[in-house]
């Protein structure tokens, strides 16, 4: 999985996001100010069609509407507005189109400055983008990838919001948590991966282990110009990936793996080589 998966592109001409802190939409009147908050709210290079090439399949998505604009149009939002959502679950459906036996997971978290009418307009996108594609609400342990495939599913939607209750393609998010470390700090960060990974539940739900540092505002004070990749990610990456390769899968092992910059290091090879430790389970039990 890639981490606020949409921020490749953020528009610097945007108004700051209602994500953001009052004193932040204040700052952001100075050009330059703008300029810096991109450095740290992109937190991908690639696009979803690249992601997805690179084994990418689950996504991290924020949304909002932007307040002011007439209608109820959705864009995906890190501090900087991003592209429309319609955009981006078009962008994924074609490559859904040309790969039938790949499934996709779609973990709609935040949501700002939207009322039920937005949410109304955003599920109906989603309708429209995936149809019979979409995978309705079911017990976890069936969801293999062989009941995936006989009724001709690609995508399981996790909607952080009671309206999902009305749909029943709209996965709850409590079926996908996602614990969060919130630290600048490595070791930190894996003994949190690591006790996360203790207290998952057994059953009933999927798991994100979210491999990634989290800037605080003197993180970014200190280190403004270089941003989120040159000041967190590129010096960690190498010791997040050596915890994911001592990981299992399965039952209270790993079952997704979120990380920044998902092509810096070969994160998703790695995580994806993690499947085969369960075939040669499979094997040594046969």
């Amino acid at each position: 999985g890639s981490h606020d998966s949409f921020s490749y592109w953020v528009d610097e001409k945007s108004p700051v996001g209602p994500d953001q802190a009052t004193a932040i939409k204040r700052l952001a009147r100075i050009s330059l100010v703008k300029k810096i908050m991109k450095k740290w709210s992109v937190t991908q290079n690639l696009t979803f069609k690249e992601q997805l090439e690179g084994g990418i399949r689950y996504f991290d998505l924020r949304v909002s509407s932007k307040p002011g604009e007439m209608g109820q149009e959705i864009y995906f939002i890190h501090g900087l507005f991003g592209i429309k959502v319609w955009d981006g679950l078009k962008e994924i459906n074609t490559f859904l189109e040309q790969h039938p036996k790949e499934v996709i997971f779609l973990d709609f978290n935040h949501f700002y400055a939207m009322d039920d009418s937005h949410h109304f307009y955003l599920i109906n996108r989603i309708r429209s983008a995936f149809g019979a594609k979409l995978c309705a609400v079911e017990c976890v342990e069936y969801v293999t990838l062989q009941y995936m495939w006989e009724k001709k599913h690609q995508v399981l939607i996790f909607y952080h919001y009671p309206l999902c209750q009305e749909y029943p393609f709209l996965w709850p998010g409590n079926k996908m948590p996602a614990p969060w470390a919130n630290t600048t700090n490595v070791h930190k960060l894996l003994q949190f991966l690591e006790t996360t990974l203790e207290e998952r539940s057994r059953y009933g739900t999927f798991h994100v282990s979210q491999a990634i540092l989290t800037p605080r505002v003197k993180t970014i004070a200190r280190h403004l110009i270089r941003g989120l990749k040159n000041t967190l990610v590129h010096r960690n990456l190498p010791m997040i990936l050596n915890w994911v390769k001592a990981q299992k899968p399965g039952v209270m092992g790993v079952n997704i793996i979120t990380s920044d910059f998902v092509e810096l290091v070969d994160f998703a090879a790695t995580v994806i080589a993690l499947n085969d430790l369960l075939l040669e389970e499979d094997e040594s039990a046969t």
